[in-house]
């Protein structure tokens, strides 16, 4: 990572710039590190929902060097950054209350270089929820939301809003935001029912830069942009202080290299490293090498990576497996236990070698030991820890396995019966079938029928 990226600005600038847009599933960590490694200026998050982030926990992780925003009821990661981003990272907020979006902001402000607060999605879901583009509608509202974020925070606001078929009424909408005292505005050159195959309104964000007095960030033109120096023109051509760029740089991030374009596969290679350091979801991995390949899905290593179901066997097509396995042994022998960290409330605030103790404590005559479920690693129903627990037991002849689980704060954990014995994990799930195939494979592994040491190869078995 390059010397410029770790740079600390007190205050970021949004003028001449080349930006990164929000995209949803696109802007998580690995991504918005490429891009800066490749040249942009600014990254922007995925959007974020409000909500979402206040049911979060704020924790800092060791092993990864980020900072991580986990949900506390399933534990899944809501917002993972790096302090390598610290500078240039801009998380969007989806919202549609002041008070809220405050409270919400207030929690991420020091891990940030700005917040935005998005004004454009035209989807159902931000419309129905009051967010989104259903903010056009109400202006004195948004200038509301805007106005408590940039009284409450230290750190720069921006917003990000679609145009009018009426470009005085965009304009007007523009300066009123622009009033709250919001560091930036950005433009969509479409209006709300627009779609990608219409033509951007470049004339109408032109006139809006030369009647603003804070800076004016042009989208929209990814149609335009299949080089670097298209995303000049398309500056040129609007008039705007900085430039933004979605679908372009979600096809190929290299866009944002003055030097040229890269091959996607060495693209895609750069992206998987940083996946593979920062424990990227598979399924996230997944879904943005997907947007990278498009139309080269359909080819014979395209078809190949679709079939592929973890990181490992996603790196394996790029010969990145080697590099992916080491990683996780690495993070093993740290003790990092990604997802699986995740406990009930009342365990959490005991912290991690209490609440074991307390969980021990509970389990009586339970052997427990520290195996998890990763689904991705039984390719049929046959394989699953149950139906092998349930073969073995019809094998010799004993009684099917029995079952019991423990819910708390919508997390499961359970305890399977098998020839008079108890096993059961220490790690607790967020549904009950996954919870009873953990608790089966402690019963495969006490009985001798999968080995320790293929667990741990597999990353089943945590030491």
């Amino acid at each position: 990572m390059t010397g410029d990226i770790l740079e600390r600005h007190e205050r970021l600038s949004y003028a001449d710039k080349i930006i990164m847009a929000p995209m949803v599933r696109i802007g998580t960590l690995p991504m918005r590190l490429l891009a800066l490694e490749y040249g942009a200026d600014i990254v922007y998050t995925e959007e974020l929902i409000d909500w979402k982030l206040l049911r979060s926990t704020r924790k800092v992780n060791d092993v990864l060097k980020t900072i991580d925003y986990i949900d506390k009821t399933d534990g899944t990661i809501i917002f993972r950054t790096s302090p390598l981003e610290r500078s240039k990272v801009v998380l969007q907020l989806g919202t549609s209350d002041a008070k809220r979006a405050l409270t919400v902001a207030k929690l991420v402000e020091n891990d940030v270089a700005g917040i935005d607060i998005n004004m454009g999605c035209p989807k159902k879901f931000s419309i129905l929820g009051g967010m989104g583009a259903a903010l056009l509608k109400q202006p004195e509202k948004a200038a509301g939301i805007l106005k408590t974020l940039v009284d409450g925070l230290s750190i720069p606001v921006t917003c990000k809003v679609r145009v009018f078929e009426d470009v005085e009424k965009s304009i007007e909408l523009c300066k009123k935001l622009a009033a709250t005292g919001i560091s930036a505005i950005a433009v969509h050159g479409r209006t709300p029912d627009e779609r990608p195959q219409h033509r951007n309104r470049n004339e109408t964000l032109k006139t809006i830069c030369a009647s603003m007095d804070i800076p004016v960030i042009a989208n929209g033109g990814s149609k335009e942009i299949e080089k670097y120096k298209d995303i000049l023109q398309f500056k040129k051509d609007t008039g705007c202080s900085s430039v933004m760029i979605a679908r372009a740089a979600e096809w190929n991030c290299s866009i944002f290299r003055s030097a040229g374009l890269l091959p996607i596969d060495e693209v895609i290679k750069s992206y998987l490293k940083l996946a593979c350091d920062y424990d990227n979801s598979p399924s996230n991995t997944k879904y943005c090498i997907q947007n990278i390949l498009r139309e080269l899905q359909e080819t014979p290593l395209g078809k190949r990576f679709l079939d592929t179901q973890t990181l490992e066997q996603i790196c394996e097509l790029w010969d990145m497996g080697d590099y992916c396995r080491a990683k996780a042994k690495e993070f093993s022998s740290l003790g990092y236990t990604g997802r699986f960290d995740v406990v009930p409330e009342r365990l959490s605030q005991l912290g991690g070698g209490a609440a074991k103790r307390k969980l021990e404590e509970e389990a009586g005559d339970v052997l427990l030991m520290r195996c998890k479920f990763i689904r991705n690693s039984y390719p049929d129903d046959q394989s699953l820890p149950k139906s092998q627990l349930n073969k073995w037991t019809r094998e010799n002849r004993k009684k099917l396995p029995s079952y019991t689980s423990i819910n708390e704060d919508k997390l499961f954990r359970a305890i399977v019966v098998v020839d008079g014995k108890k096993y059961g994990s220490t790690f607790w799930e967020k549904s009950k079938k996954w919870a009873e195939q953990g608790a089966a494979l402690v019963g495969l592994c006490a009985l001798g029928v999968i080995d320790e040491a293929t667990l741990t190869n597999d990353g089943n078995l945590l030491s």
